[in-house]
Formats: C-alpha cells, structure tokens, sequence
C-alpha cells in the first residue's frame, strides 16, 4: 500500500474501485454528450415555411409576371428550386397531411377538406422525434386529430386562415423554440394563412391595376383585376414574413445548419386552381436552402410530391425511411445534394368535391409534361361554394365571380372560361410543357393515343393499390364516417 501506509488492504481494494466506477460513469457521461453535440451537429435542423393558397407560378421564381418577392427571390439564389413539385389534392388540409405523414390521401385517410387523418397514423412529430428531434408547429394547423399530428404550439403566427384581417404576427414564439436546446435538432414548420381569402393584407398600391397582366385562365373584369391586386399584395406580405422569418434563423446563428424548405402550397382561389386536378392547383413552389450541402442557385427538373418530404426529412435526420413507415413516397435527399436529377416517374391527383360543394371525383396523374385527367361525373355540373356562393347578407364570397358571370353574354373568351370551369368533359389531356396553363386539351388527338393509354393505364394502377373506389368516396357519408374515427373505404 504504496503511499496510503493508513488504510487497509479491503478500504485500499473498495476506494479504488470506487474510483474507477466514478471514472467510468464520467466517460460515459462525457461520451454521451459528445455523441449528442455531434449528431446534433451532422443532422440539420428543419425550417419549413408553407404559403396558403399561393399559385406556384405567380412567383417570379417560376415566370410570375406581377408579383413582388425579393425574400423569395433571395432564397431561390441561395438554394435549389424545385420545377417540378406536385401535391397530391389541391386543398389546405389533405396537402398538408399529405405533407406530415408521407401518404396519399386514401392511406392517411384526409381525402377531403374539413375532415380527419385515420386513427393511428403517424406524423413528423413521431418519426423525428423518435430520432432525437424537437418537432414543432406555428401558425396555421388544418389537420386532425391532434394525436396523429402532435405537433408542438409554437406561438406567434395566426391560425385563422379567413381572419379579417390577419392579427399581427410575433417572432418571439419561433425564436424561442429554435434557441431553446441547442444540443437538440428541431424541426419547425411554420405555416403562413396569406394568400388565403380575404385577400386583405399587404400594400394593393403596389399593384395599379391597369398594369396587371392577367394569366390566360382568369377573365379579365375590372372587379378581378382589382381582387388580382389584392391577392397579388397578399402574396408581397406574405414574402415579407418569410424574410423575418430567415432573419430570425441567421440571428440565431443556425443558417449554416438549417435545411430551409419553402412551399407555396396549392393553388389560389382563382377558378382553375385550388379545388381543382388541374396544373395549377396541384403544381406547387418548392424550394430548399442548406448552406454548403444542397448546391446554391440551382433548379432541378425531377418529379417530386408532398409524400416525398417526410422520408426524406427521415433519412437527413439518420432514419431509415424504408424501417421507420410504410410510406408512399420515397427520399429525395440525392436531388436536395446535386446527386440526381430525377426522382419519381408520375405524381397523382385525386378531388373530393364535398363539403366544399355537391360530388364532382376527379383523378388524374401527370409524367412532368403530359397530364391525363379523368373526371368522374362528367355529366354534372362542378360547383365550388366559395368560390361561386354568397356570404350571409346576400354578398358575393369573391365578388369578381359575378362579373364573369356577366360578361358571358357578349364576350366569347370569358363565357369560355366559365364553361371550362363549370362542365368538364370525362377525359382530358394536356402537354404542360407547352401548355402550362393547360387551355387546349387533346384528349381527342389520334397522334397522342399512346400518350393517353400509358397515363390512363398508370392511373388505373395507383387507383387500384391505394384501394380508391371513385365516385363512392366523394359522399358526405364517407365525410362523416373519417371525422367520426370510423372510415368507410
């Protein structure tokens, strides 16, 4: 007993095991807080700012010829665009669950606005925070029930996407969640409610409307002009809250390891844009900003859907998509690093009329450039109540509606145009490459039979392994049934 001549051969043995236990448990506990620092470190956190109602291509970044975005603008130079992202329903709440869990609407069970999930879906906040991270929600919600979607209320942003007008936005609440653990990646979305109706946010003076150029599927009133404006200041407003947004990230120093993903969402509430199969409903903005990982001031043509992000996200995070769910959508993590530039072969759209309107299904699938769409009740006359209807007191919900309506009579282009809206032939085909706006079909072309058979057939296919049954599904009966926990299909 070498320098310790008081103590005894047992107390010598027993203090230095002691010791070394001690010394064992502050290895471990120093080793474990090294493995956490360092994945925190390797993993991104996840900022993931979504538009409402926004259509993708009025933003200058896809060709928009009015709108004024320079945060967005920024953003797309400081990362990678998307030119080809699609959602499967052109609606707030199927898109968003979509967007959440990885599956199609009839596997999530949200095939219809103003609806639910099936009991026992999982979410971002189970997957991620099975991995380690803190997954939280600010501003709009639109998905149910809270126990397939456990998101944590991140305050500070409306939730109320028909406020008029929108409360003031508080930055405090999202700051606090990114700075809160700084040893524990976050995921944050923070989902805006402009440009959603009423479009009475932002600065209209920007936007004179006589210099407006209307895109070729609006008619051209003087009452849609002046709700065009609105719409179009709605759109600057919400860029600007995308900027501060950004700013918080960069104060708190996270830019570098933060993967910023924006989306515009579905299309507005423009006829031939939300509620509809058509390119312009379900064609969204998406673009993704990782400083030094995901290459600066690129685009990207690959194929991609809303069922794509969460096995993605997954994978960045250090999950394995293919063990964690039985997702419909795979990762894109090598389009997001420059790797590839394709990633699925088709996207697909479904449409539940009700209860935004009487039944009118609608399915179709696209391959990027040739879009099939298949209307399921083509003898019925397809009615949006929004849209079209009346708020109580009698007064037009969008006012323009009417003037169209008026119109009809002695201007041919916009009796057209309410036609095209209102009756819909079975079948229709577009070539959105040439078409983007998708104003002649060719359904009808014999030099493109083969283009039709081959998205005809495809649609047949995913219809049959997502176990749609058409018509039946767009009842308020089957509505009711998923609200109530009990779906019917």
């Amino acid at each position: 007993m070498l320098g310790f001549p008081f103590l005894s051969q047992k107390l010598w043995e027993a203090t230095v095991r002691l010791s070394l236990l001690l010394f064992g448990f502050a290895c471990v506990s120093w080793f474990s807080s090294t493995v956490s620092t360092t994945l925190a470190a390797e993993r991104p956190n996840v900022l993931i700012i979504m538009a409402d109602d926004c259509t993708y291509n009025d933003l200058p970044v896809y060709g928009g010829q009015n709108a004024y975005t320079p945060n967005i603008d920024r953003l797309a130079k400081e990362g990678l665009v998307f030119d080809r992202a699609y959602l499967t329903m052109a609606m707030c709440q199927p898109c968003r669950a979509e967007l959440y869990t990885g599956l199609f609407p009839m596997r999530n069970g949200c095939c219809w606005n103003h609806s639910a999930s099936r009991p026992g879906v999982q979410s971002l906040p189970h997957h991620l925070g099975r991995l380690g991270y803190r997954v939280g929600l600010a501003g709009k919600v639109h998905v149910e029930p809270k126990d397939v979607f456990p998101f944590e209320d991140v305050p500070g942003f409306a939730a109320n996407c028909v406020a008029d007008p929108t409360p003031p936005h508080n930055l405090d609440g999202i700051r606090q969640f990114m700075t809160r653990e700084k040893d524990q990646p976050f995921c944050l979305v923070v989902a805006l409610v402009e440009p959603h109706v009423p479009w009475v946010m932002g600065d209209r003076s920007r936007y004179p409307v006589k210099k407006l150029q209307l895109p070729p599927h609006i008619a051209d009133t003087p009452k849609t002009r002046e709700d065009f404006a609105a719409y179009l200041a709605e759109i600057t407003y919400m860029d600007g809250q995308v900027g501060e947004i950004l700013a918080v990230l960069d104060e708190a120093g996270l830019r570098d390891n933060t993967l910023v993903l924006f989306t515009s969402e579905q299309g507005s509430q423009f006829p031939g844009c939300k509620w509809t199969n058509w390119d312009l409903g379900v064609h969204t903005g998406l673009i993704a900003r990782w400083p030094g990982r995901v290459p600066a001031g690129r685009r990207t043509s690959a194929l991609v859907e809303y069922v794509d992000v969460a096995p993605t996200l997954i994978e960045l995070a250090g999950g394995q998509p293919t063990t964690m769910g039985n997702f419909d959508g795979t990762s894109f993590v090598e389009v997001l690093f420059g790797q590839k530039d394709t990633h699925r072969t088709f996207a697909y759209f479904a449409h539940n009329n009700f209860p935004e309107g009487p039944p009118y299904p609608i399915r179709s699938v696209t391959d990027g450039r040739w879009h099939y769409i298949r209307n399921l009740t083509p003898n019925e006359m397809y009615i949006e109540k929004h849209l079209m209807g009346m708020l109580g007191g009698s007064a037009p919900h969008n006012a323009y509606w009417p003037t169209w309506i008026a119109h009809s009579w002695n201007r041919p282009a916009v009796y057209h145009l309410v036609k095209r809206y209102v009756l819909r032939p079975a079948e229709e085909l577009y070539d959105t490459a040439s078409d983007p706006f998708e104003m002649t079909n060719l359904i009808d072309r014999a030099e493109l039979v083969d283009v039709k058979a081959r998205l005809s057939q495809e649609l047949d296919r995913w219809l049959t392994e997502q176990k749609d049954p058409g018509i039946p599904l767009d009842t308020p009966e089957a509505h009711q049934a998923i609200k109530d926990g009990k779906p019917l299909f």
